[in-house]
């Protein structure tokens, strides 16, 4: 029944590259998809399998800024603002890299539940909607970010570090309140997840190598199979998002995550 388990991860794999990028919470949808498609694999495995299935989404937004992001081109002009960029990428993800090492395993214990799933998609689909409510149009006046910008636009990520918030909606929304446009915080938010995606695969590893765990062949075709589809379903995801932000506000995913979040506490009592 391997066929059984491969399916799964192909939809889990769907679900991770749509809601990586867009900011509906990846772990949200995660976390209830769990629910409903169970994987057949250890509990070890499957902490494991949704962080590093992330890397497939990572390699999409590699593939789609290769040239803004590769820094070793014959052009000088370009390699200085390209390592200006990798630097107010680096220092935005700080303060999140901090406090997921401090709180790693509390947040694990304590806030990986449907109640702060729920409670986290509805306050930031509130966010959303008071931000465009009151003109999400903003505009870097052509002075692009500044370190101190980045940096903030980092304290912000750590909101993401409670399950239902999105990764991604939380340094949109940070960037948006310090002055960005729609366009420019997406982007910034792009390639902020390339280091805090990429650090969080390799810690989860890491913890599962010294837990002791071992990961079978089938499990190992199960996160080749989930990266893949990640991977190819992200590049589309990210394509759409820019395009949808130029002409459209973030206002119907605020009222897509307050929705998925009555559902939530409706299921979770549900099932009580």
């Amino acid at each position: 029944m391997f066929i059984i388990e491969i399916i799964k991860t192909i939809l889990i794999g769907i679900v991770q590259g749509i809601t990586e990028w867009l900011p509906v919470s990846s772990t949200g949808h995660m976390i209830i998809l769990n629910e409903f498609l169970k994987l057949n694999v250890s509990d070890a495995f499957w902490e494991l399998f949704e962080v590093v299935i992330q890397l497939g989404s990572i390699l999409a937004v590699v593939v789609l800024y290769f040239s803004r992001l590769w820094p070793f081109t014959g052009d000088k002009a370009h390699n200085r603002e390209t390592w200006s960029l990798w630097l107010r990428v680096l220092v935005a993800v700080i303060p999140s890299a901090v406090v997921g090492l401090l709180l790693d395993d509390w947040l694990d214990a304590h806030l990986y539940n449907y109640i702060t799933v729920a409670i986290a998609l509805i306050v930031y689909g509130l966010v959303f909607l008071v931000l465009d409510t009151k003109g999400g149009k903003h505009s870097a006046h052509g002075e692009g970010i500044s370190v101190k910008t980045a940096f903030l636009i980092g304290v912000f990520q750590c909101l993401a570090l409670i399950p239902g918030t999105s990764r991604s909606g939380s340094t949109i929304i940070g960037a948006l309140l310090l002055g960005l446009s729609r366009t420019e915080a997406a982007e910034f938010s792009f390639f902020m997840a390339i280091p805090t995606m990429l650090g969080a695969s390799l810690l989860k590893a890491l913890k599962f190598v010294l837990d002791g765990s071992v990961i079978t062949g089938q499990e190992t075709v199960i996160l080749l199979v989930g990266c893949a589809v990640a991977f190819a379903v992200s590049i589309a995801a990210v394509k759409y998002l820019l395009n949808y932000v130029r002409s459209h506000s973030f206002k119907a995913f605020g009222v897509y995550r307050i929705a998925l979040g009555i559902v939530v506490i409706l299921w979770s009592l549900l099932r009580k």
